[in-house]
């Protein structure tokens, strides 16, 4: 299948960067190198630009029941200019996707979805809508910057009258920004070092780009590619879908009870409900090495006797805290914070211990 280019290919190729196949779209996945860009974003500012994302508009009087039919999260919570993380899930227990719900006004939403599940997830939501709702696929039309890091709102304030230093997480605002009206800013970052997502029109991206770069100049801001995003959400203990969560682990063994809320009907609700009141039999964990090693998804995660109690979902090296850290599925008797557990690396059991997450602490 021919790969799927975002607007700005050739901006990021004539920036130097490795461009790789990630969720059919060829994107950049390091400009420099990992550990440089991840620190850039630690330390002072850096641009993602996230554009193979998916974006769903949801409009109309029925919106709003759609939206809580098919996802796990109480939509009806939301105000203008909320958001909202939740999943979707399916009918047998696991999860379509992960995504994000804006309420941009009574009756109109966006909802973000991970690019390898646009299709599949507009296929499952559209499956529900009997009501009419209206829906449009805008994901090729919109680009998406991710600005993340603590310099971030300093380097982006002069680009809009949107107020951001003051723009509280998982909230957003709509205006002017870099000459370009109607432009959605939001804080729903996915590295733990604060920043906005800036989402858009395909057409007005390279200005957009441009004026951020030249805004961020002074603050040190670097393009960065998706390896150093890889390794900021994880350090984070952030759920990375295909990796972490997929069709086949339950939110509540994600430990993403909190965006499942049984005070309202949605999809295969009843069966997560009786798994809550059993009990989950595995849980998704954080682990960091106590032995120098790099544990990697699919590695079997034993017990002291060599006895396989799960598997690796996402594992690095963390280049913040210079050791080995990652996240997998072990039963549940081995989830407590503490507890020791050793890691399968080519035939060698490295110990480790399960750790709160997240991992890396401002």
């Amino acid at each position: 299948m021919e790969l799927k280019k975002i607007a700005l290919n050739d901006v990021h190729e004539a920036l130097g960067a490795k461009m790789v196949p990630f969720a059919g779209y060829n994107m950049p996945v390091r400009y420099s190198s990992d550990i440089e860009e991840h620190n850039t974003v630690r330390n002072a500012v850096g641009i993602f630009d996230v554009s193979h994302m998916g974006e769903f508009m949801v409009r109309g009087p029925k919106a709003l029941d759609l939206i809580q039919r098919v996802t796990s999260n109480d939509a009806s919570k939301l105000a203008d200019g909320k958001v909202q993380y939740s999943c979707l899930p399916n009918e047998e227990g696991g999860i379509v996707d992960d995504l994000l719900v804006y309420r941009l006004r009574e009756e109109e939403y966006m909802l973000v979805v991970n690019a390898s599940n646009i299709d599949k997830d507009w296929a499952w939501i559209s499956k529900y809508n009997t009501a009419g709702v209206e829906m449009e696929n805008v994901s090729d039309e919109v680009s998406l910057f991710a600005v993340q890091g603590p310099k971030a709102a300093e380097a982006l304030q002069a680009l809009t009258a949107i107020d951001l230093p003051n723009m509280t997480y998982y909230t957003f605002g709509k205006g002017e920004f870099a000459g370009v009206q109607d432009v959605i800013v939001s804080a729903t970052g996915y590295t733990g070092a604060g920043g906005f997502e800036i989402y858009v029109k395909n057409e007005d991206a390279k200005q957009v780009f441009n004026a951020i770069m030249d805004a961020g100049k002074e603050y040190g801001i670097k393009p960065i590619g998706l390896g150093a995003r890889d390794t900021l959400r994880l350090e984070m203990g952030f759920c990375l879908y295909g990796n972490d969560i997929n069709d086949t682990t339950s939110p509540l063994e994600a430990g993403l009870g909190w965006i499942t809320k049984f005070d309202k009907d949605f999809t295969n609700a009843d069966n997560l409900k009786a798994q809550k009141e059993a009990g989950v039999s595995r849980k998704l964990v954080g682990f960091e090495m106590l032995e120098r090693a790099i544990p990697r998804a699919h590695y079997e995660i034993v017990n002291a006797e060599g006895e396989k109690i799960g598997e690796v979902t996402s594992g690095t090296m963390s280049p913040s805290l210079s050791k080995g850290i990652g996240m997998g599925y072990v039963s549940k008797e081995y989830s407590k914070a503490g507890t020791e557990l050793f890691i399968r690396v080519r035939n060698k059991d490295m110990k480790a211990q399960v750790v709160k997450l997240p991992f890396y602490k401002k």
